[in-house]
């Protein structure tokens, strides 16, 4: 399902799409570094992406260290809540409850993701690393008092295999 708001209309699906493979990028990259396959990343409102990160929970021993909150934590220091309302994050999987609620509380005004929670748990299975919480980050936002613009799960089968790839054989 796809939300419109006029602040974000430069964004099309093409564009979301473009930029998700980027974070599917990272996620291979966060693999590859020792940590679970996850990629975010934000972007300004023109379409310029101004950081990316990628999952550092297990390198760094910190169990708030997913790629969103991550990025959220050096987002917030280096811009102003004004500016990150303008801007997007990028996520390989919907944002836990953890990265809802620092979404959320950093202002940023736009989150698109590829897969759901629930796809990502066919993934990871009963899994101790990613123990999910089946609570949607819409829910998360439907109780604040400010909007946050959610596009995602992206319905296109294509993008799906590249999000998936680098979980495949890893929550093994």
């Amino acid at each position: 399902m796809l939300e419109k708001n006029d602040q974000f209309s430069y964004f099309t699906l093409e564009k979301d799409k473009a930029l998700l493979e980027r974070a599917v990028a990272i996620s291979w990259s966060s693999k590859e570094h020792g940590n679970t396959p996850f990629g975010a990343l934000l972007v300004d409102e023109q379409g310029n992406i101004l950081m990316e990160q990628e999952n550092i929970e297990i390198t760094e021993k910190d169990c708030t260290g997913h790629a969103e909150t991550t990025l959220i934590r050096r987002a917030s220091k280096a811009y102003d809540k004004s500016f990150l309302a303008r801007c997007s994050l990028y996520s390989t999987a919907e944002p836990c409850v953890m990265c809802a609620g620092a979404l959320y509380w950093s202002g940023i005004g736009r989150l698109v993701y590829a897969i759901s929670e629930k796809k990502l748990l066919m993934l990871t299975g009963d899994n101790e690393q990613n123990p999910t919480l089946d609570v949607p980050c819409r829910t998360v936002f439907e109780h604040g008092q400010k909007d946050v613009l959610v596009v995602g799960p992206i319905e296109d089968e294509a993008l799906e295999n590249m999000v998936v790839a680098p979980h495949i054989g890893y929550w093994d």
